[in-house]
């Protein structure tokens, strides 16, 4: 694909924080499934570019939430394996979007103590993506701070299929036994062998599905859809979602009696 120029904007006014005085633990890893950028842009007569763009900038407030509320871990659903299927020129868009959003704002995430990783099927992304992909990822690996993971061109089954394949190959070649398979061992198949399943999955502009994303993981989350579409999504919405979850009760299929 031929590659588009894509200005990146920061905002100029940062509004203050909420305050955020409930004393109940908050999820320890959350996970958002991005939804309406393009339908935000669509709103204001504006190219989907645009929504992207605005919707970079909402990733940076949830970052910062995030660390703010004590949240450890952070999953965003940045490009799916079916997101191949748009318009050859937004797609151009969106990658150079991410060009630019790894170099400078993952940079800058990264000298404020924050981890990075991708997970997806990262081979059909650009050789120049894949480089910035690895230089984010080593250069941030030994940090404290919250765990940020990046799910682009990813899909949930075709991670469990990779999975499953590559035990089958195991026990083919005799590295493992068939009658120690469980669901742990093939848990430390998938890409997010390192990092807990999400507490709670945020999907934002009004759609309630799981669109491919954390399949595995996701089997015990609480969810929260919300109509607000994701570029208009602050501080205040990740906190409505977090005491939401505060207020459920999770039992793992057991019973509260």
């Amino acid at each position: 694909m031929k590659a588009r120029k894509v200005k990146f904007f920061r905002s100029e006014v940062t509004a203050a924080a909420p305050s955020f005085d409930d004393p109940r633990p908050v999820p320890a890893h959350v996970a958002i499934i991005m939804d309406g950028n393009g339908r935000w842009a669509q709103a204001r007569g504006l190219p989907r570019i645009a929504g992207h763009r605005q919707g970079a900038e909402a990733v940076r407030t949830a970052v910062r939430s995030c660390t703010e509320l004590g949240i450890s871990y952070l999953t965003i659903y940045a490009f799916s394996s079916e997101n191949w299927k748009r318009p050859e020129t937004e797609v151009d868009d969106l990658m150079g979007l991410l060009r630019l959003y790894i170099r400078h704002e993952l940079a800058g995430l990264g000298r404020e103590g924050v981890r990075i990783r991708f997970i997806g099927n990262l081979s059909r992304l650009d050789l120049d993506i894949n480089r910035l992909i690895v230089e984010a990822e080593e250069s941030t690996k030994y940090n404290t701070g919250l765990n940020f993971t990046v799910a682009i061109n990813y899909g949930g089954r075709q991670e469990i299929l990779s999975a499953v394949r590559a035990l089958a190959e195991d026990v083919r070649t005799g590295n493992q036994n068939p009658d120690d398979i469980n669901e742990q061992l093939l848990e430390s198949y998938l890409q997010t062998q390192e990092v807990p399943d999400p507490d709670l999955v945020i999907r934002t502009s009004g759609e309630q599905r799981l669109s491919n994303f954390l399949l595995w993981q996701s089997a015990y989350a609480e969810f929260f859809f919300t109509p607000t579409l994701w570029p208009d999504f602050k501080r205040a919405d990740l906190e409505n979602a977090v005491q939401e979850f505060q207020n459920r009760e999770r039992r793992y299929g057991g019973s509260s009696d």
